[in-house]
Order: structure tokens, then C-alpha cells, then sequence
């Protein structure tokens, strides 16, 4: 019984290598939460750990196999589990990320999250995918340690990210020392490659970061939005609106609202940021007019302030202006490096009165 599904399972690799890839997306999408619980690290250290071990198994087994002429039939199991632990970490990056990216600023990592999941079903032949996966796996260890270590040690910033990095190319040089210990001649003929693709990822990552296209992780919004009025009280926040504002994902899809503001009124920003425990840092809310005649955002005014990690909700604040002008408007909501957790575009015009008003709970 056990030959024959090996059998099945060598003639039928690349369809399962594909079905492993979506069940990790499917086991993480049922299970993750919060980032900085510690299931959810588990889970990240045991796709990890799997990926550690399956793809140098794979590469001493076909290194062997050149040499005896010998291959297991439960070989084909070995490559199942990369591509089981490489969709569990590509599904977590997409919810994880997918929640911390204002999509205008980061669509360009997002698209490159996109492209490594088409890649990887492209490049099906082993000596490409040997070469592939440990890029791949690279591509995980650096992401994952992006928002792994300022959990760990609860700061944030260009030193925590470049800490970020060092931890990456450390566990990927172990994991290099494996792979020529357990086939030197295979992993001489590839290791230029590897190489050089690990330093694509490693110049890529920080090209995002320090144009601040990479989404602010272990960051995540969970309400903004755009009032006439936000008070603190002792229930909470409360705000005056005209409508019902767009949520997070409306915005996403292009959805602007129109705030009507008598001349000397004031217009307020309301952000909820979410941060892992112990985790202090600074958010920004810049607020922006569209000059026309420039075709350029013109920053009138940035507000700071601390936040604490820890709350289900998000730690708020909100900011506001009396604007000058009409026209469109955003508020960026940043952090102290400038990467944007949210933006809240919206379209300001003067009225002769303040239209009716609805008070909501934030």
C-alpha cells in the first residue's frame, strides 16, 4: 500500500506541490490572530524549522541519487512540506501584511508577494527549484524577522529593521553551511545562485523599507476616519459625522467622502492603531492638501503622538485643523519612519451652515 502511494505521490508532485501551498493558506487563515501571540509564533518558527530541514533533505537525497543512482520512494513527501510550510508563511504575510498596508503606499510589496507565490509554481524542475526555494526561503526568514524582532525587543525604527536583517542573513548562513554539508558538489554548482538571489531579496526589502513602500508590520489600523468633531469621554471616543464614514477596506477601493465645513470650522482625524505588547513607539497624522497648480501633496500640518501596544482595539488619538482651503485632502497616518499604516482621503468643501449630524461610539 505504502509503494503505491508513493507512487502517486512522485507522479502527481507538482499537482500536490500546489495543494500543499493552498492548504498552508488555509490552515494560517483559520488560525492567526493577533501577531504577537504566541500560537502565532509558533506556527511562524515551526514553518520555519520545516522548511530548515525538508529542503537540504531534498538536496542530500537527489545529490545521493546522482551518485547511487538511488532515490526513496518517499522522496516526493519531502518537497510537499516545503511548499506546505512556504504557503503557511506566504498566507500569514498576506493576512499580516495585508492588514498593516495602506495598499497606495505598499502595492508594490504586496505585488511582489503576489509574484513570488506565481514564481514559485513556474520553476518546477529540481535544480531550478533547489535554487528557487532557498531564495524563497530567504525571502521568508527577512520578512518574517521584520515584524518578529520589534515584538521581541518592542521598539521600532531603521537600527530595529536593520537588526531585523542581520538576524535573516544569520539563519540563512547556517542554513547555507547545511546544505553544503550534506551535498558539496550540488551545492557548488548552485551556490553563485543562491547567493546572488538572497542579495536580490536583501537590496529589494531595503529599497522597501527606506522608501517607506514596506507596510509598517508589526503596525495594523484598526479604525480611522475623518470627523467633524471626536471627543474623549469616559466611555471611549465619540465622533460627529454627516455619513456613515468609508471603513478601511472602501478606501482601499477608491471610496472618498465630502466633508461640508462652515468657513473656520475645524475637520478632525481619528486613528486606532494596534501594536504588540510592550511595544512604544510615535504615530504621525500628516495632514495633506492637493495643490493643482503643482500636482503635487503639500503637508499643512503633522501632528505626534506616543502609543502603547497591548490593546485588542488599538491604542487612538486624533488630530485637527481649521483648513484654509477646499479641495481634496488626505491624513496619512505614519509612523515616526514615515511608513503609512492608513490614509483617510476625503474632499472638503465650504458651506454657509454645518449640515445635520449623526454622534457615533469609535
Amino acid at each position: 500500500m505504502f509503494r503505491a502511494l508513493f507512487a502517486w505521490v512522485n507522479k502527481y508532485e507538482r499537482h500536490l506541490s500546489a495543494a500543499a501551498m493552498v492548504a498552508g493558506f488555509v490552515a494560517d487563515n483559520l488560525f492567526f490572530g493577533r501577531v504577537d501571540l504566541w500560537q502565532t509564533q509558533a506556527l511562524f518558527i515551526a514553518y520555519a524549522a520545516t522548511c530548515f530541514v525538508s529542503i537540504p533533505l531534498l538536496h542530500w537525497l537527489e545529490a545521493r541519487g546522482e551518485r547511487t543512482g538511488y532515490r526513496p520512494r518517499w522522496r516526493g513527501i519531502v518537497p510537499l512540506a516545503t511548499q506546505f510550510a512556504l504557503g503557511g508563511f506566504w498566507s500569514g504575510f498576506v493576512v499580516f501584511y495585508g492588514r498593516s498596508a495602506a495598499v497606495g503606499a505598499s502595492w508594490p510589496f504586496l505585488l511582489v508577494l503576489l509574484a513570488i507565490f506565481l514564481g514559485n509554481e513556474i520553476l518546477s524542475r529540481y535544480h531550478e527549484r533547489l535554487v528557487f526555494t532557498a531564495v524563497l526561503f530567504f525571502f521568508a526568514l527577512y520578512s518574517y524577522a521584520i515584524f518578529a524582532v520589534p515584538i521581541y525587543t518592542h521598539q521600532m525604527g531603521a537600527a530595529t529593521f536593520l537588526e531585523s536583517g542581520a538576524v535573516a542573513v544569520a539563519l540563512f548562513g547556517l542554513f547555507t553551511v547545511l546544505l553544503r554539508l550534506l551535498g558539496r558538489e550540488r551545492f557548488r554548482a548552485d551556490v553563485f545562485w543562491i547567493r546572488a538571489g538572497a542579495l536580490g531579496v536583501l537590496l529589494i526589502i531595503n529599497v522597501c523599507y527606506f522608501t517607506n513602500v514596506l507596510p509598517p508590520l508589526p503596525l495594523a489600523a484598526k479604525a480611522a476616519g475623518v470627523y467633524h468633531l471626536v471627543e474623549h469621554g469616559v466611555g471611549g471616543y465619540t465622533a460627529e459625522t454627516e455619513e456613515a464614514p468609508p471603513t478601511l477596506l472602501s478606501r482601499y477601493l477608491g471610496d472618498t467622502p465630502t466633508e461640508h465645513v462652515a468657513p473656520g470650522g475645524t475637520v478632525y482625524a481619528y486613528s486606532s492603531v494596534f501594536a504588540p505588547t510592550a511595544l512604544t513607539t510615535l504615530i504621525i497624522h500628516r495632514w495633506q492638501w492637493w495643490d493643482p497648480k503643482t500636482g503635487a501633496w503639500e503637508t499643512r500640518f503633522a501632528l505626534t503622538y506616543p502609543i502603547a501596544g497591548g490593546a485588542d482595539g488599538g491604542y487612538a488619538g486624533y488630530s485637527g485643523i481649521v483648513p484654509k482651503v477646499a479641495g481634496r485632502w488626505r491624513v496619512s497616518v505614519e509612523t515616526a519612519d514615515g511608513r503609512v499604516i492608513a490614509r483617510l482621503p476625503f474632499t472638503l468643501v465650504f458651506a454657509s451652515s454645518t449640515p445635520a449630524l449623526t454622534t457615533i461610539q469609535l
